[in-house]
């Protein structure tokens, strides 16, 4: 099949080379010419275990290709995915459409064969309705259903994980309103047949609205752990040990019950606070997720007051290393990390900070205050520094030689706020230790 990816960011970069990688023809199409231009290179633009090696070879295998002329990539295609970004509008929270509205009219002017027009990005409940009136207001001579259809096919790509998440999902949605869309789809799919993976034909409305509803409740998931950590460190309970006993259960499950400084990135504080303001909008308020967004807001910005503790109340003057500033491991995306709530807070309270991250750097600069200093590696962050915060838990820094750690530390102290090593052990090798949710000694 031919398929057009309009967008060539995170969504719509692993996408495209999954869809090549599964035999279909296809062109990712993006306005930035430079980075057009990096990926013809085979230079990514983001940071994704295994993107480069699967873009180089379908490239090399003559199915993929990039563009900036949408013009000339929608002609003849069988699906044009919509990939742009949709980050959250200033002042109200709401979801910023005008990239998916410019891409529709877009494409609207390009169709000459039936094509289904399908919404990648996240959007929220009713844009794929907008979408099509966007194309018939341009194209008056489309009808809907006949020469073109819109699809609702949100991802559910992990970051760090995203190619086999693509590969092997748990589920594929698809929301479309006619046959002639459910078969292009369930063709562009059939590669997943194999390994049998569920396909959820639903209507598009349902399928905008499974994937605000899915990460607003792993949201909540992780809130609700975060939340119980700090009633553990009250009572002196092990939160790793209750997130053990509640995600046996099999109607809880385990994952996301790793408590943490609160959840980041790409998607979760922009859908969460999309939905809010969706659910708002229909009079029929989401209060639970709500309350959720402003925990997770006030979380972020209280866990320096963790770094404050261990510093004996006064951070003025003392030098902090911080391990990590992306929002997770095996991603170079600092979107809502957070670093941007500590980092600044550590300055602007009178420390100076050393930070490492294994990828994310280059993007932190744009985003974080000058004063930084960023550092060639862990150790050398922590050289003289008084304390160390481990904020993101990247494999680096899961096995530090806690010995030289010791001896390059002013003082052997160190706040993680990723729960990555054990506190007895840290005590009985003579660190004082402060994490999420647990005591000192078991």
């Amino acid at each position: 099949m031919r398929v057009a990816m309009i967008g060539t960011g995170y969504v719509g970069l692993v996408s495209g080379a999954c869809f090549s990688d599964f035999g279909h023809d296809v062109v990712c199409v993006d306005k930035d010419a430079s980075k057009i231009e990096r990926l013809e290179q085979n230079i990514m633009p983001i940071y994704e275990p295994g993107l480069d090696a699967l873009v180089e070879k379908n490239v090399k295998a003559g199915r993929l290709a990039f563009t900036t002329d949408l013009a000339k990539a929608v002609p003849g295609a069988d699906a044009v995915f919509i990939a742009v970004g949709t980050p959250s509008r200033r002042g109200d929270g709401h979801a910023d459409l005008s990239y998916v509205y410019a891409a529709a009219e877009e494409i609207a002017a390009a169709i000459t064969t039936y094509t289904v027009v399908v919404t990648k990005s996240t959007v929220p409940v009713g844009t794929g309705a907008e979408v099509e009136a966007i194309i018939q207001k341009v194209r008056p001579d489309l009808k809907p259903g006949v020469h073109f259809s819109v699809a609702s096919n949100p991802e559910f790509l992990r970051e760090g994980a995203a190619i086999d998440d693509f590969k092997r999902p748990d589920r594929v949605v698809v929301g479309a309103q006619d046959d002639k869309a459910r078969e292009t789809m369930k063709e562009l799919y059939r590669p997943l047949y194999i390994n049998e993976t569920p396909i959820v034909f639903t209507n598009r409305v349902t399928s905008e609205l499974i994937k605000y509803a899915a990460n607003a409740f792993l949201a909540t998931k992780i809130t609700f752990i975060n939340e119980m950590a700090d009633l553990c460190e009250k009572v002196g309970a092990n939160v790793q040990q209750v997130a053990k006993g509640i995600g046996l259960d099999g109607r809880i499950g385990s994952k996301f019950l790793h408590a943490g400084p609160g959840y980041g990135g790409s998607c979760f504080p922009k859908d969460t606070l999309a939905l809010v303001r969706t659910a708002q909008q229909h009079e029929s308020p989401v209060r639970i997720v709500e309350q959720v967004v402003e925990i997770n807001a006030d979380r972020k910005k209280a866990m320096i007051n963790r770094v404050r503790a261990m510093a004996g109340g006064d951070l003025s003057g003392k030098t902090i290393a911080v391990l990590g500033l992306t929002f997770k491991p095996n991603t170079d995306d600092m979107r809502d990390s957070p670093s941007l709530d500590l980092v600044p807070a550590l300055i602007d309270a009178g420390a100076t900070v050393r930070a490492h991250d294994p990828e994310g750097m280059e993007e932190a600069k744009k985003l974080l205050p000058d004063a930084l200093v960023y550092c060639d590696g862990p150790y050398q962050a922590m050289e003289g520094a008084d304390i160390a915060v481990i904020l993101t838990e990247w494999t680096n820094y899961r096995a530090l030689d806690l010995d030289r750690v010791k001896s390059l530390l002013s003082a052997p102290k160190i706040v993680d706020l990723r729960n990555v090593y054990d506190p007895a052990q840290m005590e009985r090798d003579g660190f004082e230790y402060s994490s999420i949710g647990r005591p000192t000694t078991s």
